[in-house]
C-alpha cells in the first residue's frame, strides 16, 4: 500500500509539472506598468469588457486568453497627399499622440482588436485631414489660415477617436509642402500684399501728420485772431507807458521824452 501511495503521488506531481510546463506561459500573466489586460473566456462568458486587469501578477485558466494593451501615450506620424477645394495637391506631414482610454479597452478590443492603430487611428486621422483640407484653398492651408486648418483637424479627429475609446492628446501639422510653382506664386502674392500694406501704412502716417500740422496751424491762427481782436490802440499805449515807467526806474543814465515816440508813446534816450 505504501508503494502504491508513493507511486500515485509521483504520478500526480508529474502531471502537475507537465501542466505547468506546457500551460505555464498562458496561466501566469504579469502586466507591466503602462499595460492593461482584458480576458476572453472561450468556454463561459466570452469577452469580459467590464473587468480590466491592472499591472501586476495574475493567474488565469489555461484555456482563457488574456489580451494585453499598451495604454501609455503613443505617437504616430503620417505623410499624405490631400486635395484642396480647388483640386490642387498638398502634401502634409502630421503627427498624432494618443492612448487608449484605460477602462474602455474591452470595448476597443471588441470592435477593433489589438491592431486598433491600423484599423482606427491611421484611417481616421487621414480621413479628417482630407475632409478639412478640402474646405480650404492651398494658399489658406499653406499660410493665411494654417492655424485654423490645424484646429479644425484636431477637433474633428479628437471627436471621432473619443467615440471609439481613444484619448487623443495632441495633433500637429509638422510640415506642408506644395509644388514649387504654386508655392512660389503664393509667396510672391504674400510679398506683394505685405508691400502694399506697408505702403498704405506710410500713406496713412503721412496723412495723419499732415492733419496734425493743419490742426496745429489752425489753432495758432485762431489764437492770433483772438489776441488781435482783444488789443486796442489805447491798451497798447498803456502797455508802452507801463514798460517805459519800469525802465525809467533803473539806475542807468537815460533821457525820457514824454509824447515824442511813435503813437505818442514816451521815448527813452540813453547811453548805457
Amino acid at each position: 500500500m505504501e508503494f502504491n501511495f508513493k507511486k500515485s503521488y509521483l504520478i500526480i506531481a508529474g502531471a502537475i509539472f507537465l501542466i505547468l510546463l506546457f500551460f505555464g506561459s498562458s496561466m501566469f500573466i504579469t502586466l507591466q506598468p503602462g499595460e492593461r489586460g482584458v480576458i476572453f473566456r472561450k468556454f463561459t462568458s466570452g469577452l469580459d469588457k467590464e473587468n480590466i486587469f491592472m499591472p501586476g501578477f495574475h493567474i488565469i485558466a489555461p484555456w482563457n486568453d488574456m489580451h494585453i494593451y499598451d495604454v501609455k501615450e503613443q505617437q504616430r506620424e503620417e505623410t499624405m497627399d490631400v486635395l484642396d477645394r480647388n483640386g490642387l495637391s498638398v502634401n502634409m506631414d502630421v503627427s498624432v499622440r494618443f492612448n487608449p482610454i484605460y477602462e474602455q479597452i474591452g470595448f476597443l478590443h471588441e470592435i477593433f482588436g489589438i491592431r486598433y492603430i491600423d484599423q482606427l487611428i491611421t484611417p481616421e486621422v487621414r480621413s479628417s485631414v482630407r475632409q478639412v483640407a478640402g474646405r480650404y484653398s492651398a494658399e489658406e492651408i499653406y499660410s493665411t489660415k494654417r492655424s485654423e486648418v490645424e484646429a479644425a483637424i484636431i477637433n474633428e479627429t479628437k471627436e471621432v477617436l473619443a467615440q471609439n475609446n481613444i484619448d487623443m492628446r495632441a495633433l500637429l501639422i509638422r510640415s506642408i509642402n506644395l509644388p514649387d510653382q504654386i508655392r512660389n506664386a503664393i509667396e510672391n502674392k504674400l510679398k506683394q500684399e505685405q508691400e502694399a500694406l506697408a505702403y498704405q501704412f506710410r500713406l496713412d502716417r503721412e496723412e495723419s501728420e499732415a492733419e496734425r500740422k493743419r490742426i496745429e496751424a489752425q489753432g495758432i491762427a485762431d489764437f492770433n485772431k483772438i489776441v488781435n481782436a482783444s488789443l486796442s490802440s489805447n491798451i497798447l499805449k498803456q502797455k508802452g507807458i507801463d514798460a517805459t515807467l519800469e525802465l525809467s526806474k533803473s539806475s542807468n543814465a537815460k533821457v525820457v521824452v514824454v509824447g515824442s515816440g511813435k503813437d505818442g508813446l514816451p521815448l527813452i534816450l540813453g547811453n548805457n
